[in-house]
């Protein structure tokens, strides 16, 4: 790999550290790195550099229409753990609770009842966490 290379991996290191933070805390961008093992660590620095670094900051999509796009897909895929984490960050990214519902309503034509009523279910929970219910 060039030093070129080595900066801009660097460079979406920092970015998607960043975006890391602003959507789900200082606490739980940096825990989930520190609690990396040798085992994971290649997960959690690709999950940083390549996920936020490089996806989440390209252009033409704010973050907030990137998580509602994300928690359609998640529901699509049933990662309930996922769509857990990524309300979180939506609400850090200025998506409403209105907005949320409005995503997981459109999924249920497309990714089925049970996905969505499960990813409803998720929700709910985070939004009572948060008190936000």
């Amino acid at each position: 790999m060039s030093q070129k290379d080595d900066k801009a991996d660097d460079d979406n290191y920092a970015a998607g550290l960043d975006i890391r933070r602003k959507m789900f805390g200082a606490a739980g961008a940096d825990e989930q790195i520190a609690a990396a093992s040798d085992f994971t660590r290649p997960l959690q620095d690709f999950v940083t550099r390549t996920c936020f670094g490089e996806t989440w900051t390209r252009p033409h999509l704010d973050h907030k229409t990137r998580s509602l796009i994300t928690l359609a897909i998640l529901t699509t895929l049933g990662r309930q753990n996922q769509v857990r984490t990524h309300v979180h960050g939506a609400i850090a990214n200025g998506v409403s609770k209105e907005e949320i519902r409005e995503v997981l309503m459109h999924s249920i034509i497309y990714a089925g009842l049970p996905a969505s009523v499960d990813s409803f279910r998720t929700a709910g929970e985070v939004f009572k966490q948060l008190g936000l219910e």
